[in-house]
């Protein structure tokens, strides 16, 4: 462990202890999304492989499931000694008269104070949704929210069974959500330091992610980046029925700004090795490589795409 809160964990035995806690009937409402299910994704079949992260993060979904399932596994979870943990903001639980925009995001912790917590999401109410909104949850411990943002809906995609009853998110379709979460590069930067950084900015992080997906993906099949566009397309037709040539002709736009610009290329790349990829980190010049592969192979195949309305991938 580092100052940071971010731990070395084995993606397995988390879902395992996850599945475990929750309750049964719940479990078919969860997809695990972030570092977690991408360690599983990649390393489920390597023991010695881990992850460095400080959540699991959970996605509940369909959207009129997240109001039950969220409460039984919250009220579940805290019956057995698991703790509420206050976020960056230090908000705790409240009301029925506390502003949903002002309710603490549901993250629980086991009571050993395990390297991890847990934290509940949902999906958009709907495909138009794009800025953090909260679903107000309430519990025996107080209301909590359930945020909900931008593109989390691609992470419902087709998502990939386990052996524990969770599922947990393709990496292609987690992807394709934080490249479109981030067109530009933003000045926010995260709310707690990353391996020895006090300032990381949030898209620098969330497109590194990508990146770091992209060499997994190319490292278990040469040809993986090349079928990418294809999945994407098929992904944002069926999320984004209005808008999916748009957001698919824009794709890379943030991406792009991260390769060209040395600084930001370099955070992609530090929190990638201290992160998803702590377990064989690459050098810079090889995280470049994957990323100048992913824009020829992948996403300049699918702004193509767009522009032509249609028709065959390469």
């Amino acid at each position: 462990m580092t100052g940071d809160g971010y731990h070395a964990i084995s993606p397995s035995r988390v879902l395992r202890e996850i599945a475990e806690a929750v309750p049964e009937d719940c479990r078919q409402s969860m997809i695990i999304i972030g570092s977690l299910a991408a360690g599983y994704r990649y390393f489920a079949s390597q023991g010695e492989m881990v992850v460095r992260t400080k959540d699991a993060d959970c996605l509940l979904s369909p959207r009129m499931a997240a109001l039950p399932a969220g409460t039984a596994i919250t009220n579940r979870l805290l019956a057995a000694g698991w703790l509420f943990m206050e976020g960056p903001q230090g908000r705790t639980p409240g009301d029925a008269q506390t502003p949903e925009d002002e309710l603490p995001a549901v993250r629980l912790q086991r009571s050993d104070r395990a390297g991890w917590f847990l934290e509940l999401l949902t999906v958009p109410e709907s495909s138009a949704q794009r800025d953090l909104k909260w679903l107000r949850l309430p519990t025996e411990a107080g209301h909590m929210g359930l945020g909900s943002f931008g593109f989390l809906a691609l992470a419902t995609v087709d998502p990939l069974p386990t052996p524990f009853g969770l599922a947990v998110a393709r990496p292609e379709m987690m992807a394709l959500a934080n490249l479109l979460e981030h067109p530009t590069i933003g000045h926010q930067t995260m709310s707690g330091g990353f391996a020895g950084r006090p300032s990381i900015k949030r898209s620098n992080k969330d497109l590194g992610r990508v990146i770091a997906l992209a060499r997994l993906a190319s490292g278990e099949d040469e040809a993986a980046l090349e079928k990418w566009p294809e999945l994407w397309a098929t992904a944002l037709r069926r999320s984004f029925p209005d808008e999916w040539r748009q957001l698919a002709g824009r794709a890379g736009s943030g991406l792009r700004q991260l390769v060209q610009s040395p600084f930001d290329l370099e955070q992609g790349h530090h929190t990638c090795a201290n992160g998803l990829l702590a377990s064989m980190p690459p050098s810079i010049e090889a995280f470049a490589i994957t990323a100048r592969r992913l824009i020829v192979d992948a996403i300049d195949q699918l702004e193509r795409h767009a522009v032509e309305g249609g028709g065959q991938f390469r």
